[in-house]
């Protein structure tokens, strides 16, 4: 009895914890949008002031650069996770899958996480349709497998592909090294962090090829 009470109220501060951090996260969120206006100012007096002008004027220019490669991450992966999670309810209801808002809300919600993220909700909602109907969860992954398709050569690349300008390869890498490192939240910001160093990576290989002149031929 003691150490269902401890593993009780260990889950039970472990989640009030989290959702603390959420809405101090939140909070201060909010209130740097608020004055970004005002704190980009004192960022760039500082910046002129501490370093050359050379200097200061690259930090601002890649600094730019992050924040437009991770606004449209960010409001891609938010577009993608909205139109799978349509997809899915349209067709659940189509199809009377049980279920089919809570599942389409948890697919959508994964789907936040790049490349690995849906199956996270399919193997859930899998386990909820198992539960009622183990001939409708197989069509359920049926359904899964069409709709991924449709998402990873129509959806993901017109929506996310082109804002991240990152090689699917590098995507991969990105994700299993954000989620190894730092877990979830590490798989939303390495992607972008990754296309970020991508870009300023080719530019330098672009520039010394340019200064050395060397010919185009070389590189078939």
């Amino acid at each position: 009895a003691t150490s269902l009470f401890q593993s009780t109220m260990g889950l039970a501060t472990s989640v009030f914890s989290g959702i603390l951090n959420f809405f101090i996260g939140m909070v201060f969120a909010i209130y740097v949008l608020l004055r970004k206006e005002i704190l980009s100012r004192q960022c760039r007096k500082m910046l002129y002031a501490y370093f050359p002008e050379r200097a200061a004027d690259e930090i601002i220019r890649i600094c730019k650069l992050a924040s437009r490669t991770f606004s449209k991450f960010i409001s891609g992966q938010c577009l993608e996770a909205i139109l799978l999670g349509t997809l899915f309810f349209i067709f659940m209801s189509i199809f009377r899958f049980p279920y089919a808002m809570m599942i389409s809300v948890l697919i959508a919600f994964t789907a936040l996480i790049p490349i690995f993220g849906a199956f996270i909700g399919c193997a859930v909602g899998i386990f909820l349709i198992f539960v009622i109907d183990p001939m409708k969860a197989l069509w359920f992954f049926i359904l899964f497998l069409v709709l991924q398709q449709l998402e990873n050569n129509f959806i993901y690349p017109r929506v996310v592909g082109s804002s991240v300008g990152l090689p699917a390869m590098w995507v991969m890498t990105a994700v299993v090294l954000g989620g190894s490192m730092w877990g979830i939240m590490g798989m939303l910001i390495m992607v972008p962090l990754c296309s970020v160093l991508y870009t300023l990576f080719r530019e330098s290989v672009n520039r010394k090829l340019l200064k050395r002149q060397t010919p185009s031929d070389k590189f078939k």
